[in-house]
């Protein structure tokens, strides 16, 4: 933003109902120098079309995945091979989705930037979307394709034993689509990325917004190898032991093999680390902190969205200034509450419910 765009949205916050004449006579300019400075700044988001309606509530951009999810559950143990009796639900999903709604159940206005099909799949998200204050404005929309599917079958502990993904749709995000939002990263608290868009768009992004805090999940062994040569522009990374693996090419087996990974990815540039460990709690540090909590005695319903939950947990401490330890009781609290609901995000999630489970599970 240049100092005379400054000066008008100075003007601008103090009286929203300035004219453009007036704001060209206190700044000695001509009346249509205004109305092209007003242009650039609609166009970067600092303010809000007619009326001058001023960009002033934070908010978290997330970058990634939208798709339908599939779940069927045996209702006795799962046969390899075999028709098994049991049941079959379908809720919205998608990393990229799943942490923006999770995000919007903590109070936080978020944006997802996606791609979908208008197909009824893509309808049902954009519908559901809106009822629960998720902006979707930003995301590409197109015509006569499919949207992304995920298929999981469930074992009898409701763990997952197999999944199919269909997600060509993703490829369809390309740089120029991403470059006509920068307005919209520009001014973001932070960002949120998974790794489920393509290569391309991450590269671009990591390389080209530098005042942005980006916050990665990595979805995948594969997909993680995406940010291999960019981990360093990351500020937060999560991700679990096999997926850190495949970035850092540092087997893990041991907590020194933790270790290790951490202060890897800390001189490459990462501010903060978590790496999940299942049933085994999470391994976290930073610069001054390094440490491993769990949370004893879960009994998961449901495994599939805990670690969305987690990541939107580590995004509202960021908001709020909490501290590491604190950050990641919060964030194994809230994947607690996410797990332990059949639907993919708990409808139940909120801060309040999450800080009443660190209490229950004596994280504090």
């Amino acid at each position: 933003m240049t100092n005379r765009e400054q000066e008008i949205l100075d003007l601008i916050k103090k009286n929203p109902m300035i004219s453009q004449n007036e704001l060209g006579e206190i700044l000695g300019i001509t009346r249509s120098s205004a109305a092209v400075h007003i242009t650039n700044l609609v166009k970067k988001g600092k303010i809000l079309g007619k009326g001058y309606i001023v960009q002033d509530n934070p908010y978290v951009t997330v970058v990634g995945g939208v798709n339908m999810d599939i779940h069927g559950v045996p209702k006795n143990k799962l046969i390899p091979g075999d028709s098994n009796i049991g049941s079959v639900r379908m809720s919205l999903g998608g990393v990229g989705r799943n942490i923006a709604e999770n995000l919007v159940r903590l109070g936080i206005e978020t944006k997802l930037i996606s791609v979908l099909g208008d197909d009824m799949y893509g309808s049902k998200i954009i519908e559901e979307s809106a009822l629960i204050g998720l902006d979707m404005k930003d995301s590409l929309i197109l015509k006569g394709e499919s949207t992304s599917t995920y298929l999981a079958v469930l074992d009898e502990t409701h763990d997952m034993s197999v999944a199919i993904s269909s997600m060509d749709i993703y490829e369809r995000m390309t740089v120029n689509f991403i470059k006509e939002k920068k307005h919209v990263i520009d001014n973001s608290r932070l960002c949120v990325l998974d790794t489920n868009i393509p290569a391309g768009v991450i590269e671009y992004l990591l390389s080209n917004h530098r005042s942005t805090d980006f916050f990665l999940d990595t979805v995948s062994t594969a997909k993680a190898k995406k940010v291999k040569h960019l981990i360093g522009n990351i500020h937060t990374l999560k991700s679990n032991t096999i997926e850190v693996e495949s970035i850092t090419g540092i087997e893990i087996k041991t907590e020194d093999d933790l270790k290790r990974n951490c202060d890897y990815l800390m001189n490459k540039g990462v501010k903060e680390i978590f790496i999940t460990l299942g049933k085994n709690g999470v391994f976290y540090c930073n610069q001054t902190t390094m440490n491993h909590i769990k949370a004893d005695n879960v009994k998961p319903v449901n495994t599939t969205g805990a670690g969305d939950a987690f990541m939107a947990a580590l995004a509202y401490c960021y908001l709020n200034d909490i501290d590491i330890n604190e950050s990641a009781k919060i964030a194994t609290a809230a994947s607690v509450v996410a797990l332990s609901h059949e639907n993919t995000i708990n409808p139940n999630m909120s801060v309040e419910n999450i800080k009443l489970k660190v209490k229950e599970l004596e994280l504090c």
